[in-house]
C-alpha cells in the first residue's frame, strides 16, 4: 500500500511539472506574438534585447552579487573560445525567430519547428558528432515532407518570414551542436542561472550591432510606437519563469516526457493561435503536422533504440568485468592477484581496474550527453528567447519566440 502511494505522488507530481512547463511555454510564446504583432512594438531585436539584458543581469545578481551558484571562472580566452560563439549563433536565432512573428502565425511556426531534429542530425554530421544513416535521412525527409505540405496548406504564407524562420531554425541547430562540442564535451556542465551568467552577455553584445543598424533608424523615424514598462517586466519574468519550468521538467522527469508534452503543446498552441488571433488553420495544413508528428515520433523511437543499445553495451562491459576468461573470478582469485602484484610494482595492479572505470565512464557520459540532445531536439519547438542557452547537467533551456 506504502508503495502505491508512492507510485502515486510521484505520477502526480511529473504530471504538475509537465502541466506547468506547458503552461508557461504557451503564455510566453502568445506573449511573445502579442508583444510584436499587436501591440504597436513591432521590434523584434529590441524586445531580444530587452530579454538579454534582463537575463544578464539576473545571472550576475545571483552569481556574483548573493553567491546563489559557483561561477566557472573562465578565462577570456576561454570565454571568447568557448562562449562567444554560443551567444552569436543564439543571438541570430532569436533575432530571426522572433521577426518572423511580424509575418507568420503561430501555428505555422511551431509546425516549421518540427524540422528542428532533422537540423540538428545534419549539423551534426558536418561537425563531426553524428554519423550519416540511410534509415535517419528517410525520416528526415519525412518530416520534411510534411512541412511542405504545411506550407501549402498555410493560407497567409509570406516568403520573407518563412526565409527567416528557416534561419533561426537553422542558427538554432548548430548552436546545440555547437554546445556539445564547445560546452558539455569539456566538462562545462552548467545550471539554469550559470548558463544566463555566461551566455546571455554574448548574446546581449551580438544583438548590439544589429539593432543599431537595422531597428535604432526605424524607431527614430516612426515615434509611434507604444512602450509599456510594466508589459516588458512581466515578459521578461515570463521568460524567466519558463527557463525554471524546464529546468524541473527535465530535472524532475526525463527527456521523454518533454518530447513527449512538446507534440501535445504545439498542437494545443495552433488552436489557440486559431481562437486567439483568428489565424486560419486549413486540413491540408494539419494533415502536413501530421506528417511531421510522424516523423518526429519515428525519430524518438531510433534515439530510443540507441540508447537502449548503448545501456546493453554497457551491461555487457560491466559483466566482463567480472568474468575472467570465460569463468567468474572469486574473492579468493582476486585476493591471490592483488597479492602476486603487491609483491612486484604497485602501479601494475590498480591499472586494469582504473582502464575499466574509465571506459564505463565515457558510456555513461555518451549517454547522457545523448538524453540532452534529444531533450532539446523535441524542447526546441517551444522555447525561444530570454532563457538559458546553454543546456545544463540534467535540464535544457530555452524560451519560446
Amino acid at each position: 500500500m506504502a508503495n502505491k502511494g508512492f507510485v502515486l505522488r510521484e505520477v502526480v507530481r511529473s504530471y504538475s511539472y509537465v502541466v506547468l512547463w506547458m503552461s508557461v511555454s504557451i503564455t510566453v510564446i502568445l506573449f511573445n506574438k502579442w508583444l510584436l504583432a499587436f501591440s504597436g512594438f513591432p521590434y523584434p531585436i529590441a524586445l531580444t534585447l530587452w530579454h538579454m539584458t534582463f537575463c544578464s543581469l539576473v545571472g550576475i545578481l545571483s552569481v556574483r552579487v548573493f553567491k546563489l551558484v559557483k561561477s566557472h571562472n573562465l578565462s577570456s580566452e576561454d570565454y571568447m573560445r568557448r562562449v562567444m560563439p554560443i551567444g552569436v549563433l543564439y543571438a541570430a536565432s532569436l533575432w530571426l525567430s522572433n521577426s518572423s512573428y511580424l509575418y507568420l502565425s503561430v501555428s505555422f511556426i511551431q509546425m516549421t519547428k518540427s524540422l528542428m531534429p532533422g537540423l540538428v542530425y545534419a549539423s551534426g554530421i558536418v561537425l563531426g558528432t553524428e554519423k550519416f544513416s540511410n534509415a535517419s535521412a528517410a525520416n528526415m525527409c519525412l518530416i520534411a515532407f510534411g512541412v511542405l505540405i504545411c506550407a501549402i496548406g498555410e493560407v497567409n504564407l509570406i516568403l520573407k518570414g518563412v526565409a527567416q524562420q528557416l534561419l533561426a531554425l537553422l542558427f538554432e541547430a548548430t548552436r546545440l551542436t555547437m554546445v556539445q562540442i564547445l560546452i558539455n564535451s569539456r566538462g562545462l556542465n552548467m545550471n539554469p542561472i550559470q548558463s544566463i551568467y555566461y551566455v546571455s552577455p554574448a548574446c546581449l553584445v551580438s544583438l548590439a550591432v544589429p539593432f543599431v543598424i537595422v531597428e535604432v533608424p526605424h524607431m527614430r523615424d516612426n515615434p509611434g510606437w507604444t512602450f509599456y514598462p510594466s508589459v516588458f517586466l512581466a515578459n521578461a519574468l515570463a521568460a524567466l519563469a519558463l527557463n525554471l519550468a524546464v529546468f524541473l521538467l527535465i530535472g524532475k522527469t526525463s527527456a521523454l516526457t518533454m518530447n513527449i508534452a512538446g507534440v501535445i503543446k504545439d498542437w494545443m498552441l495552433i488552436f489557440f493561435s486559431y481562437f486567439v488571433f483568428k489565424a486560419p488553420v486549413t486540413a491540408i495544413s494539419l494533415l502536413g503536422y501530421v506528417f511531421c508528428c510522424s516523423g518526429v515520433a519515428i525519430h524518438q523511437y531510433m534515439k530510443l533504440q540507441q540508447i537502449k543499445a548503448r545501456d546493453a553495451l554497457r551491461n555487457k562491459s560491466a559483466d566482463d568485468d567480472n568474468f575472467k576468461d570465460g569463468k567468474p573470478v572469486s574473492a579468493a582469485a582476486a585476493g591471490g592477484s592483488k597479492s602476486a602484484n603487491s609483491s612486484g610494482d604497485p602501479e601494475e595492479a590498480p591499472k586494469d581496474s582504473r582502464t575499466k572505470q574509465q571506459r564505463r565512464d565515457i558510456l555513461a557520459e555518451m549517454e547522457r550527453l545523448q538524453d540532452q540532445l534529444s531533450a532539446l531536439e523535441g524542447k526546441v519547438g517551444g522555447t525561444k528567447a530570454g532563457t538559458s542557452p546553454v543546456p545544463p547537467t540534467d535540464s535544457a533551456s530555452k524560451q519560446a519566440s
